[in-house]
């Protein structure tokens, strides 16, 4: 896919610059990574890949039931600082906790150093932001945002750290800051020179943070505009950077003051704790006094731990999370802290434990910060929210494309897909996973439809690539799964896009594979038993977010953020935004496979573990990359993002440009798992209309995606644009049958009704013109009776889905079809006159003997050699699919070729260079006219290459990429013509074609050119 999700930044690419793409998927998938140019510029000394010089024996696979994985280390580790290259506790003392390294938080690069080897990137914890130097740790409030890019645009905005103070120890100068200790949602830092050390406990929503000292002074440094404006002993309160501050001391202390520089003795109790305070106006310091005053009890509290227990409620369908902080007070009575809430949390705060006023209810105090208004409790020890789960399908019910015209269109287009359901020609975790989920899709509109030939091929591809990924052979190096103890984690080979060498986006691909395992458990009980390959499913579900707080193999919860409520894409983090996460949607896709596959194999604690994952993202999804709240910055000019950073959004991607994939990346892959995104129908057809705006026009690419949305919201006009437009290209995981059953069953069904649940996890509700239809699907093996909240209720056979009120209906799980009247017979055809004879053609020279590989020439020509030409120029792009355009583009030509085909692929290898400018992607497309009758029988578009912006070439090659789409098929060559198209689909700059080097090779055999 083109889609780069965990996300590369560096001083060299500031924000609201277009960015090269690279979604953290590795070096091993098409090189879309203008990231990797930056570690090219630190040292080898510094920087070092965790791949051993010698390799040790090959051990056994792993045998889990009829599946396994190997302890080889069979692909590229994870990359970093050169000590985490045999031990990835490197950077951690060993007071840290034992088990695996958590990695893909908001922290991570404090520990899994990929740039700074020393100290780490920005922390972007909210409401505070923290950078650790060899002097301390610098805090940063920051109360406005900073807007990069266009209005309505390209753009972001970030609340970037900004450092107000730093507060260290006298003569401190550390050579690393270390972790020490972790819990859900905090961490501590350690600071170590040999005669002074310091650790520090920061967390999400945490104001007050909790300093330890030894071997001198405290000292907070501010900035040159330091003021002082409270000095009562212990506390002194004073503003600096912008933000106001208060520094707790031990009871008895004192605090001096010289010019931006405070210190204190800490009466030789060698703690501290810092307080920003909440935004107060400018001439008031009495409200900041007050505001010192009703921190002061809870300021020698130290968090100890934070923890969070989920429980979902069955009979409500609500998820209840209860937020609980271990404290210790250092003196004073108080047990509570003081803590701010996200507003994913305060829209469904239901209960406050705690000591404070009113037993910690929320007081009138409220922070700003990346994702909106904090607002914050006072002495709380513990707080509960209630998140509704709304509930996922298998897939929408055919209420519609079952009966009549629609069920003929549809029985059209699943005939177009009997073959091959999977298509996609996938060799690595991610593009195989997307082949996965589009066979999914045609198993659960052929079982809907009793098609149970094309299901049952569609099943046979699932089972097969599944099984072969799921067992490790010894030797074997690919299309496997290999667990590396140093770091806790199990990677796929071939990874992509960073998921081996930075630990990137294992939600994102596992996400697929366990989908497309839950189908199959349907079908295939035994498969899907511990005996077999259930276990498998397990450990891939245990790398990316392991629920099993026991299991000290992988991390808990590795890429969800407990607090922040949404996943995490990067494994280190390391960037000065923080960590990021583009595409939201493709998270729900993990946790939709876990509700289902716990569904299906009657694993409760798996099924509740997705529940949970899926309903509080949903909450934060709605907030963060919709805007539910009306948050996000006056100016920005937009109410969705395509990405979300630790410390801002971006209206942009990492890979494209184009609004429609920047809108359009958080609404794939489209499944029964995803009408979340339909809980808000006005919105949806706003954030469609504002794509519409931005882009200057309809969709010209992901037309099936933003479709697929837009249905989701007003699915009658979604189908307009459908039957508008039938010859769209298709987007990669998607098929033109589950697009158009998806839209038109929406057309009818109409929008989701979230004011009514069902005790069921796999159950909706659908509304329109004030007419319900309820919907239950029975993913298990027994019959089952399905509750809805007003009193509506459905028995579901297994295997089937079942709805009622607007649309009476039932389908799937049939196990074959009505049989069929055979055909009448016809009658024979009329006989014809045989044909004139014609004059024999004249004698032509035999044609020559031509290798099958040819190179691309400036005038239009393939050729044997390299031209004249050294380059062609392609320019901007004019459009995705502006294939053909000479101003954009390159298109060389073969005609009168002859060949027999060899069964083999197209191969090719192309130089591209786009000098200094970023955010180019060039497309390749090749066509086969196989009789010379000018109509081309097969055709072969790839994925497009995003080039670096770097000068020099890079390659642009069948191996680092995949093949987007194919038409027709392959035979042999006639007097035909073959047909080469390059030409940039992304970016504003041009690129340079190297000709000299770029040839493509063509699968065929006894080779000639020349008219026949």
């Amino acid at each position: 896919m083109f889609y780069p999700f965990d996300h590369k930044e560096s001083t060299a690419n500031p924000p609201g610059a277009v960015r090269p793409p690279g979604r953290d998927r590795g070096e091993s998938s098409p090189p879309r990574h203008g990231w990797r140019l930056r570690v090219a510029a630190f040292t080898a000394a510094v920087i070092a890949l965790s791949t051993a010089s010698t390799a040790p024996a090959a051990a056994d696979p792993v045998p889990v039931g009829a599946g396994s994985y190997t302890t080889d280390q069979v692909g590229p580790a994870p990359e970093g600082c050169a000590p985490l290259a045999n031990d990835a506790r490197a950077f951690l003392t060993d007071s840290a906790p034992e088990g695996a390294v958590p990695t893909n938080d908001w922290w991570s690069s404090l520990s899994f150093k990929k740039f700074n080897c020393s100290m780490s990137e920005p922390l972007h914890a909210h409401p505070v932001s923290y950078k650790p130097s060899p002097e301390g740790l610098g805090l940063s409030y920051t109360q406005e945002p900073t807007l990069y890019g266009t209005p309505g645009g390209i753009g972001e905005f970030h609340y970037p750290y900004s450092q107000d103070l730093v507060v260290g120890v006298a003569g401190l100068n550390a050579s690393v800051a270390e972790v020490a200790d972790w819990s859900d949602w905090t961490v501590t830092p350690s600071w170590n020179d040999g005669a002074r050390s310091m650790t520090a406990t920061i967390g999400h929503g945490l104001p007050l943070t909790w300093f330890e000292m030894a071997g001198g002074d405290a000292v907070l440094t501010g900035e040159s505009d330091l003021r002082v404006w409270l000095d009562d002993g212990a506390r002194i309160g004073f503003s600096t950077g912008g933000a106001d501050y208060v520094a707790f001391a031990p009871s008895g202390s004192s605090w001096t003051v010289s010019g931006s520089e405070l210190r204190s003795g800490l009466s030789g109790k060698g703690y501290l704790s810092v307080a920003a305070l909440p935004t107060t106006p400018a001439d008031d310091d009495a409200a900041r006094t007050a505001q010192a005053d009703a921190f002061t009890p809870y300021a020698y509290v130290e968090v100890t731990g934070t923890r969070a227990d989920y429980v979902y409620d069955e009979s409500t369908s609500v998820v209840r999370t209860t937020y609980s902080f271990e404290t210790e007070a250092h003196e004073g009575g108080n047990a509570g802290t003081i803590v701010s809430l996200y507003p994913h949390q305060e829209a469904y705060l239901d209960q406050v434990a705690g000591d404070g006023p009113g037993g910690g209810a929320a007081a009138d105090r409220e922070y700003e910060s990346a994702r909106g208004t904090m607002t914050t409790l006072i002495g709380a020890t513990s707080f509960t929210t209630d998140t509704p789960y709304t509930g996922v399908l298998p897939e929408v019910p055919a209420v519609t494309t079952s009966e009549g015209d629609a069920n003929a269109r549809l029985d059209a287009l699943l005939d177009a897909e009997a073959d091959d359901p999977m298509s996609i020609d996938a060799d690595d975790t991610y593009w195989t996973g997307k082949a996965l989920g589009r066979a999914v899709r045609i198993v659960e509109i052929a079982d809907q439809l009793d098609r149970t030939s094309i299901r049952d091929t569609a099943l046979e591809q699932i089972e097969t690539t599944l099984t072969d990924w799921f067992t490790a052979s010894p030797g074997e190096t690919e299309h496997l799964f290999a667990y590396n103890e140093n770091w806790g984690t199990l990677v796929g080979f071939p990874g992509a896009y960073g998921s081996d060498r930075e630990l990137n986006d294992h939600h994102f691909h596992y996400g697929y594979f366990i989908v497309a395992a839950a189908t199959l458990a349907r079908f295939d009980p035994e498969w899907a038993t511990d005996e077999q390959f259930g276990g498998m499913v397990d450990e891939l579900i245990a790398d990316a977010n392991n629920y099993d707080r026991g299991d000290t193999r992988y991390p808990y919860l590795r890429d969800f953020d407990i607090y922040a409520g949404h996943d995490w894409a990067a494994g280190h983090g390391a960037f000065v935004n923080g960590n990021n996460q583009e595409s939201s949607s493709e998270g729900q896709n993990f946790a939709n496979g876990l509700i289902q596959w716990g569904v299906a194999t009657g694993d409760d604690d798996a099924r509740d573990a997705g529940i949970y994952l899926y309903a509080t993202q949903t909450a934060a999804i709605q907030h963060y990359w919709f805007d539910q709240a009306g948050a996000m910055p006056e100016g920005f000019g937009h109410s969705t993002v395509g990405m979300i950073w630790g410390s801002g959004g971006a209206y942009a991607t990492w890979f494209s440009g184009e609004a429609e994939m920047i809108q359009g990346i958080n609404t794939l892959p489209v499944t029964g798992g995803h009408l979340y995104l339909g809980l808000r129908p006005d919105d949806v057809v706003a954030n469609y209309d504002e794509l519409v705006a931005v882009n200057n026009g309809d969709p010209t690419v992901w037309q099936d995606i933003l479709w697929s949305y837009l249905a989701l919201g007003d699915g009658e006009r979604a189908l307009a644009g459908l039957d508008g437009d039938p010859g769209y290209p298709v987007e990669e995981g998607e098929s033109r049958a589950h697009t158009y059953h998806w839209i038109a069953n929406l057309a009818d069904l109409g929008t989701v009704d979230p004011t009514v649940t069902a005790d069921s996890p796999v159950a909706a509700v659908f509304t329109k013109d004030g007419a319900r239809t309820y919907v239950a699907s029975n993913i298990t093996q027994s019959p089952v009776t399905v509750q809805f909240s007003d009193g509506t209720s459905l028995a579901v056979p297994a295997g089937r889905t079942v709805t009622s009120g607007a649309h009476d209906w039932s389908g799937g799980g049939a196990g074959g079809t009505e049989p069929t009247d055979p055909p009448e017979p016809t009658d024979p055809p009329e006989p014809t006159d045989p044909p004139e004879p014609t004059d024999p053609p004249e004698p032509t020279d035999p044609p020559e003997p031509a290798s099958p590989t040819f190179y691309l020439t400036a005038d239009g020509d393939l050729a044997a050699e390299p031209g004249s030409d050294d380059t062609a120029v392609l320019g901007a792009r004019s459009g995705p699919d502006a294939v053909g355009d000479p101003s954009t583009g390159l298109t060389a030509t073969l005609d009168h070729v002859t060949g027999e085909f060899g069964g083999d692929a197209t191969a090719f290898d192309i130089g591209l260079d786009a000098g200094q400018d970023v955010g180019n992607g060039t497309r390749l497309r090749v066509s086969y006219d196989l009789e010379g009758d000018g109509s081309f029988d097969r055709v072969e578009s790839y994925a497009y290459f995003a080039t670096d912006p770097v000068p020099g070439f890079e390659r642009y090659t069948s191996a680092n990429t995949t093949m987007q789409s194919s038409e027709g098929a392959l035979g042999d060559l006639a007097d035909g013509t073959i047909k080469v198209e390059v030409w940039n689909v992304i970016g504003n700059a041009s690129t340079l074609l190297d000709l000299q080097d770029s040839v493509v090779e063509v699968p065929f055999e006894s080779l000639t050119v020349g008219a026949e």
